[in-house]
């Protein structure tokens, strides 16, 4: 399965590895399809791919560490 989302991170969190984390500590493939990312923000549009339920992990994960996670309206799977 796939799921595209966009990630928007806070001032805090946009030097941090988070989608490199969430593709170690769950089983999903993380591919960035956009980002535009400055000191001050963080916008991906991220595309995971796996089992569902590791795609909802790997989504809660971003959710509890502070990053705002919204789903991309037209979530083709190709």
């Amino acid at each position: 399965m796939k799921k595209r989302i966009y990630l928007t991170y806070p001032r805090e969190l946009v030097k941090e590895p988070l989608i490199y984390r969430a593709g170690k500590l769950f089983n999903v493939t993380t591919n960035i399809r956009q980002a535009s990312v400055s000191d001050t923000l963080g916008l991906v549009a991220l595309e995971l791919e796996g089992e569902p339920e590791e795609i909802e992990k790997a989504m809660n994960f971003f959710i509890k560490e502070g990053v705002k996670v919204e789903p991309i309206e037209l979530d083709v799977v190709e």
